[in-house]
């Protein structure tokens, strides 16, 4: 996606409101994840052993950012993708029970990103994660917990408007479900992200299901690494985003792969090798906690919530001059 201007864009809060604004929205929001998920916030790293596998490969071609240590001789260490599988890890250590979990803020640097309105080269979202029974490892347990996350959001919405009334997005008032291969029947000479767009369009906001595994036409609809969640038990939240006539990502979520899903996708998607790394082990001889888990991003969210175009306007990174300068002259103060 190139970078888009919208006619006549009015950001309608200066940048110290903007910036007051961000406080408040990540503030409350991780406070009413936490209460209404049954989650404690803990600590998490910002870099792993690479050795370890535990870093996010997503979809498989992204480089992380990586560097050697002078206590650690020999040893490569990565700057996280996300903290899927650290997570998992993290409730065996602390000893979490089902129905309980943990959130986190995960701050991540992608250097492969495209720039544009959606995409920086610097992720910060809160990952969570919760333990579940392996009976709860079921299309009902993910779709109540999808409704739990688009409630809280919906809630945030009322608490923005209520403190910036001139600045807030409305949102839809209910959340849509579909499998990506519903959504391949549907539409099927449209692209993946034509496929996206037109739904939340009509919609308004969608959870689009099931991604990581071929669809009948061949192809995945989009690419998910093999090793935490399911392909079966996962999927996209996705808002309608009117500035940019496009469906905004808000989360990545789903239950996490059992020891057959793990065989089963390693096995797919050529990635056996990784059988023998510490995680994988543990989770294949039944020594990890099964669980749900996702990621939900904060610059997103302000982005959503305050309307933004840009989500420079909500997150200070490093984007190319030229950008900065096109923005500058159409009212998009990037920080």
């Amino acid at each position: 996606m190139e970078l888009i201007i919208p006619k006549d864009y009015d950001p309608r809060l200066s940048i110290r409101e903007t910036q007051d604004a961000i406080k408040y929205i990540r503030d409350t929001f991780q406070k009413e994840m936490g209460r209404e998920m049954h989650l404690e916030r803990i600590s998490a790293p910002l870099f792993v052993e690479k050795s370890s596998g535990l870093n996010d490969n997503l979809n498989g071609t992204e480089r992380p950012v990586s560097f050697d240590m002078l206590g650690l001789p020999g040893e490569t260490l990565e700057v996280v993708h996300s903290l899927a599988k650290w997570k998992r890890m993290a409730l065996k250590k602390y000893g979490f029970k089902p129905g309980e979990g943990l959130y986190t803020n995960m701050n991540a640097i992608r250097r492969d990103e495209e720039l544009d309105n959606l995409h920086s080269c610097y992720v910060d979202q809160w990952d969570w994660e919760r333990v579940i029974t392996k009976e709860q490892r079921t299309l009902d347990t993910l779709k109540d917990t999808v409704r739990e996350i688009f409630k809280i959001i919906k809630h945030m919405q009322h608490e923005v408007w209520y403190k910036y009334p001139e600045a807030v997005k409305h949102l839809p008032k209910d959340i849509y479900f579909i499998t990506s291969q519903e959504l391949e029947d549907l539409y099927p000479d449209n692209t993946p992200k034509e496929r996206e767009n037109l739904i939340t369009r009509e919609h308004g906001c969608v959870f689009l299901m099931q991604i990581g595994d071929k669809l009948a036409g061949g192809k995945p609809h989009d690419g998910r690494a093999p090793d935490y969640d399911d392909w079966k038990l996962n999927g996209d939240i996705l808002f309608w985003f009117e500035h940019l006539q496009c469906a905004l990502e808000i989360s990545s979520m789903g239950i996490r792969v059992d020891e057959a899903a793990l065989e089963y996708q390693l096995k797919k998607a050529g990635c056996e090798d990784r059988r023998s790394l510490p995680y994988h082990k543990m989770l294949l001889n039944g020594q990890l906690p099964y669980t749900i888990g996702g990621g939900i991003g904060q610059s997103r969210l302000c982005m959503l919530l305050l309307d933004r175009a840009h989500i420079g306007e909500v997150q200070a990174s490093i984007w190319p001059q030229k950008m900065r300068d096109i923005c500058g002259e159409n009212k998009i103060y990037l920080l």
